[in-house]
């Protein structure tokens, strides 16, 4: 059966403490041409907590329009849907979360890694054992006293390569439903009861909300990031979007499991968190993964990763079943905003009908979208913590910016075809 558990490097590894402390901001303008103007009993986002430019009042003017404010009051309640990781909060769970589960030997040892995701090389394979050695399966992996064994693991996950440059995924797939390599920490989760995933989850959060800004931490021999924080500006627009009547969603691509255990940080329970939905079987997690739409459940053909965002949000949140979960749906039936911050996260963020919030991390295809804002309801905004300077360069949108679903890469296309130009960066750090 599926876990609902109550519903089942690019890591941030920027600069020092004092430079992670500065927000990416400029005075926000008092309010948007045009904006109607506040009611006292409206809910308000925070004037304390610096937005870029005028992204405040324009997040608010959409809020006042879709919320309680509207006048609305028949009709279902207006959806709201976030990415977690980067979105939400500075840095990654799932990346912070395998960490502390590396550095405590708490993975357990496959029968076989290549039955641990089905695109899993025999170079990877060979790369795992030798490193990881031999031992019972079902027993915890020596990972903090065999570095080269957490750092194969750290290289998979973070470049899909081994250690020694080798390709660890090979085979087909559809590069706009999943990635192997997202899929395959949740499947190297199996074994474990869900319980003690959350368990291994919350302490992994505790460590990294303690932990100062600008730490850096060593697994094997990999430096990554050692902190996460959530966002002010977004713990605040979801207490205000809830306040304003919106329902509120995370849909990420971390496992479910380990994004419920952080999503209560921000007000979101269990049964508004989307993520990757690991099996599971005689009560312990498997290295199935549940499907979506028309597609199975499997070895995780589909995750909540770029259309698979889409097909989750749609089955979910709004209950269309089948083949029809993968198309855009009428502007009754999508969310009226949608924030991520990566070309992951941007079909289910151009599909909201009220404002697509796009977090700047230098991600082609939805930066192209943000600065290309075709409806006029992109706001793009630099991270709140430790932004990116400027990109060097456009962005390449009318030539290589888009995915496509063999992995190839083409020419951003507006809803009516034509192709988006190349775009400079603007908003940035």
């Amino acid at each position: 059966m599926i876990t609902r558990t109550r519903r089942l490097l690019a890591l941030g590894l920027a600069g020092t403490a004092a430079l992670a402390a500065l927000t990416a901001t400029t005075p926000a303008t008092a309010a948007t041409p045009g904006a109607a103007p506040a009611r006292a009993n409206c809910p308000q986002l925070s004037k304390d907590l610096p937005w870029y430019g005028d992204n405040r009042a324009k997040l608010q003017k959409m809020i006042d329009e879709r919320g309680t404010c509207s006048g609305r009051h028949d009709g279902p309640r207006p959806v709201a849907a976030f990415d977690w990781d980067n979105t939400v909060v500075k840095n990654d769970i799932t990346d912070g979360t395998l960490a502390w589960m590396l550095r405590n030997d708490k993975l357990l040892r496959p029968k076989s890694w290549r039955a641990t995701n089905p695109w899993l090389t025999a170079a990877a394979d060979r790369a795992l054992t030798r490193a990881c050695g031999h031992g019972p399966a079902g027993r915890p992996l020596p990972t903090s006293d065999r570095p080269a064994c957490a750092d194969e693991i750290m290289e998979i996950r973070s470049t899909a390569k081994t250690m020694g440059g080798a390709e660890a995924f090979a085979g087909t797939w559809n590069h706009r439903r999943t990635v192997p390599e997202y899929a395959w920490i949740p499947q190297l989760f199996a074994g474990l009861k869900p319980a003690t995933l959350t368990a291994y989850a919350k302490q992994a959060r505790a460590e990294n909300l303690a932990a100062p800004l600008g730490t850096v931490q060593t697994v094997g021999t990999h430096k990554v990031a050692g902190y996460i924080r959530y966002y002010d500006q977004q713990k605040d627009l979801i207490r205000t979007l809830k306040a304003a009547g919106f329902d509120v969603y995370i849909v990420s691509a971390s496992s479910e499991v380990v994004a419920e255990a952080w999503s209560g940080g921000v007000g979101v329970d269990a049964a508004h968190t989307l993520g990757i939905r690991s099996l599971v079987r005689g009560g312990k997690l498997t290295t199935g993964i549940a499907g979506c739409g028309d597609v199975k459940d499997g070895p995780g053909a589909v995750i909540p990763y770029i259309d698979g965002k889409r097909c989750w949000i749609n089955q979910e949140i709004f209950k269309i079943k089948g083949a029809e979960a993968w198309r855009q749906q009428d502007p009754a039936h999508r969310i009226a905003l949608g924030g991520g911050d990566a070309t992951t996260d941007v079909t289910f963020v151009g599909d909201a009908t009220g404002a697509h919030l796009v977090l700047n991390r230098n991600k082609d295809e939805v930066m192209c979208r943000g600065y290309d804002n075709a409806d006029g309801r992109w706001v793009v905004n630099p991270m709140f913590i430790d932004p990116l300077p400027r990109k060097s360069g456009a962005y390449a949108c009318s030539t290589t910016g888009y995915t496509n679903t063999d992995g190839t890469l083409g020419p951003v296309r507006r809803a009516d075809g034509t192709v988006v130009a190349d775009q400079q960066d603007l908003i940035h750090g």
